[in-house]
C-alpha cells in the first residue's frame, strides 16, 4: 500500500511559509528593515516603485555577510540569533524565525549585495522562486541591499489580491513608521517613485514624532513616564482637542518592538474618559519595557501580537499614569490631595464666632382660612395653598375641614376644564400633515398609521442622490470661501490630497497645500461652513482606510459628503418645508435606507398604535 503522508518539496513548504510572513509588499519592508536593524544599521535607505509591485530596495550600513553567509541567509529556519529553545524566552532582536528572506526568495526575484566592514570585496546572489541562480564576488559598499523584484510573480492569485497603489503603499508607509518610531537613534529615508516620502535623521523621541507628525504637533504631546518594578514606560499622548476621527496615530512598543493590543487601548480609553467628542480616537506614543522573560513574542507570523505575563498589572500603571499625566497639564480635572480641607472663608469674617442657624415656624398659619390678603376667585392661588398645606403638614395646629376637601376637588375640576389641550384636532385630520420631534424626527399621517422619518438621514439620502446624478456628466457645483479654511493635515494626508486632487475638485473641492497646512478655498455647495471640517476627516478616512478599488472611490467621496451635509443644522420650521423635504426623499430611487444602508422610513400601523394602549 503506497505511504499517504509525505514530505513536502521545498518550494512549496516556503510557499506555504511566505504565505503566512509575506501577505502583501509591506510585509517585504518590515522584513528587511528588522534584519538591518539587527545587522546594526545606524543608516537604512527604503526605495519603493509602483507601491513595492515593481521594486523594493533596501540598503543599510549594517555588519553584512561573508560568502558562506550570503548564501545559508536563505534556507528556511537559517537564522544567527537563536540557538537553543530557552532563547526564544529573552529574545532582544527583531527576528528570529529564519523564515523571512525564504519567503521572500520563493515569490519573487531577489538580488542581494552584501559586504562585511572587515573586508574589501563583496558578495552578489540572485535568487528567483527560492532557487539561487548566481553568486559572484563584487565590489559594493559595506553593509547589506536587497533588492526584490516581481513580487508575487508566481503566484498570481495572490498577486491579484493586491489593492490599488496607493492603498498598498499607506500599509508600505505604516511599517516604516512604526519602526522610525521604535527607533529613533537611526537615520531613515523612504523614496516612492523617485519621490523622498521620508528622510529622518538622528534624533531624540519627541523630535521624531513630530518630523512624523509634522512640525505643527509639537505643542500637542503630552509625556508620560512611569517607572515601576513590573514595566518602565515612557512615551506622548496627544491632547484630547487634538483627537482625530481615524485611528491612524495609536501605537504601542515593547522592548523597541510595535504590537497591537486592543486590551491596552481600552486602557487608554478609559483614561480619557469625559475628554473627547463623540466618535474621537485619542492619539498616543507609548513605549514599554517589560523583562523579555516575562512576555511571549512568538504567538503570531507577523509578531505583531504579544502575550503579557503581568497584563492586568500593565493596564493600571498604564491608565494612571496616562490620568496623572492629563492631570498635570491642567488637561484633566483632578482633586488636589494636599490642599487643605476647610471652607474658603473671607478674611475679614475669620474673627467672627460662628452662629447656628435658626428656623422660624408659624404654628398658626391655616392654608384655608380666608384673609384680606387671600381673599379672591384665582383657583390657582387656591390651589397652591392647599399644595403648601400638605407640604407642611405637621407645622401647622389647624386641621383641614371636610368642606375643605370638596373645596379642593372642585378647583381641581375648573383647572381641568380650563387647561388647554396639548394638540387640538378638528374632526377632519387633513389639516394636521405633519410635525417634527426634537428636530430630527418627522411624523406624518398616512393612510394606514403613521409614518416616522429619520430627517438626517433622509438629507443624507437626497444629498447622495443628487450628487451622483450630476457627477456623471458635470462637476458638483462649487462655492469659494470668503476666507479660507485652514486644517493640519500629516504627510500621509499630504500624499492622499495630492494623488487625489483631480477627482476632489470634480466634487467641488479646492484646495492648497502648504507645509502641515491644507488651505481650503471653495467647498461643494451643498456643505455648510461648520461641516467642512468634518467633511475633509471622512474623506481622508476614506481614501485612507477603506479598501476601494478606482472604480468605488468617487462613490465614497459622495457618499462622504452626503454624511457630512446631513450634518447641518435642519430648518423645518413650517408643514410646506416639511413636505418639500419628504417630496425629495420619495423622488429618490431608494428613499427607504440611507447610503449608509442605514432605515430612513419606520412605519407604525393603526392596530400597533391601538395594542401600545390597550
Amino acid at each position: 500500500m503506497e505511504d499517504l503522508i509525505k514530505l513536502l518539496p521545498d518550494n512549496v513548504a516556503n510557499q506555504i511559509a511566505a504565505g503566512e510572513v509575506i501577505q502583501r509588499p509591506a510585509s517585504v519592508v518590515k522584513e528587511l528593515l528588522e534584519n538591518a536593524i539587527d545587522a546594526s544599521a545606524d543608516k537604512i535607505d527604503v526605495n519603493i516603485k509602483d507601491a513595492g509591485k515593481t521594486l523594493i530596495q533596501v540598503v543599510d550600513n549594517g555588519s553584512g555577510m561573508g560568502a558562506s553567509d550570503a548564501t545559508l541567509c536563505f534556507k528556511r529556519h537559517a537564522t544567527s540569533k537563536v540557538r537553543t529553545a530557552d532563547d526564544l524566552f529573552s529574545l532582544t532582536t527583531k527576528g528570529f524565525r529564519g523564515e523571512a528572506l525564504a519567503s521572500i526568495s520563493a515569490i519573487a526575484h531577489v538580488e542581494m549585495k552584501t559586504c562585511m566592514q572587515s573586508e574589501n570585496v563583496g558578495q552578489s546572489v540572485l535568487v528567483e522562486g527560492g532557487e539561487i541562480i548566481k553568486q559572484e564576488e563584487v565590489v559594493c559598499p559595506a553593509g547589506t541591499s536587497f533588492e526584490v523584484k516581481n513580487l508575487f510573480y508566481n503566484v498570481p492569485a495572490r498577486r491579484n489580491f493586491l489593492k490599488k497603489d496607493s492603498t498598498e503603499f499607506k500599509h508600505i508607509q505604516d511599517e516604516f513608521e512604526r519602526i522610525a518610531l521604535a527607533h529613533p537613534n537611526l537615520h531613515l529615508t523612504l523614496t516612492h517613485n523617485g519621490n523622498q516620502i521620508y528622510n529622518l535623521p538622528q534624533a531624540i523621541l519627541r523630535k521624531r514624532i513630530v518630523n512624523i507628525l509634522g512640525n505643527n504637533s509639537n505643542n500637542r504631546l503630552v509625556p508620560i513616564e512611569e517607572s515601576t518594578d513590573i514595566v518602565e514606560l515612557k512615551g506622548f499622548v496627544l491632547k484630547p482637542e487634538h483627537a482625530r476621527k481615524t485611528r491612524g496615530e495609536q501605537f504601542f512598543f515593547v522592548n523597541d518592538r510595535y504590537f497591537r493590543s486592543s486590551y491596552f487601548h481600552h486602557a487608554v480609553n478609559k483614561a480619557f474618559e469625559g475628554l473627547l467628542k463623540n466618535s474621537s480616537h485619542p492619539g498616543y506614543f507609548l513605549y514599554l519595557t517589560v523583562d523579555t522573560n516575562k512576555i511571549d513574542v512568538n504567538v503570531h507570523p507577523t509578531k505583531t501580537e504579544i502575550k503579557f505575563e503581568e497584563e492586568k498589572f500593565i493596564y493600571s500603571i498604564l491608565l494612571s499614569s496616562i490620568k496623572q499625566a492629563l492631570g498635570m497639564y491642567n488637561i484633566a480635572p483632578t482633586l488636589e490631595f494636599e490642599r487643605e480641607s476647610s471652607f474658603d472663608i473671607p478674611h475679614s469674617m475669620h474673627s467672627q464666632p460662628t452662629v447656628e442657624p435658626t428656623i422660624h415656624v408659624d404654628t398658626a398659619y391655616n392654608p384655608f382660612k380666608t384673609t384680606a390678603k387671600t381673599t379672591s376667585n384665582s383657583s390657582g392661588r387656591n390651589a397652591e395653598n392647599f399644595t403648601k398645606a400638605i407640604t407642611n403638614q405637621g407645622f401647622g395646629s389647624e386641621k383641614a375641614k371636610a368642606e375643605d376637601w370638596q373645596k379642593f376637588y372642585t378647583i381641581e375640576e375648573e383647572t381641568e376644564r380650563n387647561a388647554e389641550p396639548i394638540i387640538e384636532l378638528d374632526n377632519d385630520a387633513s389639516n394636521v400633515s405633519s410635525f417634527i420631534v426634537k428636530n430630527n424626527y418627522i411624523i406624518s399621517p398616512s393612510k394606514s398609521g403613521l409614518m416616522l422619518i429619520n430627517a438626517k438621514r433622509a438629507i443624507e439620502q437626497i444629498v447622495y442622490t443628487d450628487i451622483s446624478n450630476s457627477f456623471i456628466s458635470n462637476p458638483i457645483e462649487s462655492q469659494a470661501l470668503l476666507f479660507p479654511i485652514e486644517k493640519e493635515v500629516s504627510k500621509n494626508e499630504r500624499l492622499l490630497w495630492e494623488e487625489n486632487r483631480k477627482i476632489l475638485a470634480q466634487l467641488g473641492f479646492n484646495g492648497t497645500l502648504e507645509k502641515d497646512t491644507l488651505k481650503i478655498n471653495a467647498v461643494p455647495s451643498v456643505l455648510q461652513e461648520e461641516s467642512i471640517s468634518s467633511s475633509i476627516d471622512e474623506i481622508f478616512k476614506t481614501i485612507a482606510f477603506q479598501e476601494i478599488g478606482k472604480g468605488d472611490i468617487a462613490h465614497s467621496l459622495i457618499l462622504s459628503i452626503a454624511k457630512a451635509a446631513s450634518m447641518k443644522k435642519i430648518n423645518l420650521s413650517t408643514n410646506e418645508s416639511i413636505q418639500g423635504l419628504i417630496d425629495q426623499l420619495f423622488q429618490c430611487e431608494n428613499h427607504a435606507y440611507s447610503p449608509s444602508n442605514k432605515k430612513i422610513i419606520e412605519t407604525l400601523s393603526l392596530e400597533e398604535i391601538h395594542h401600545k394602549f390597550s
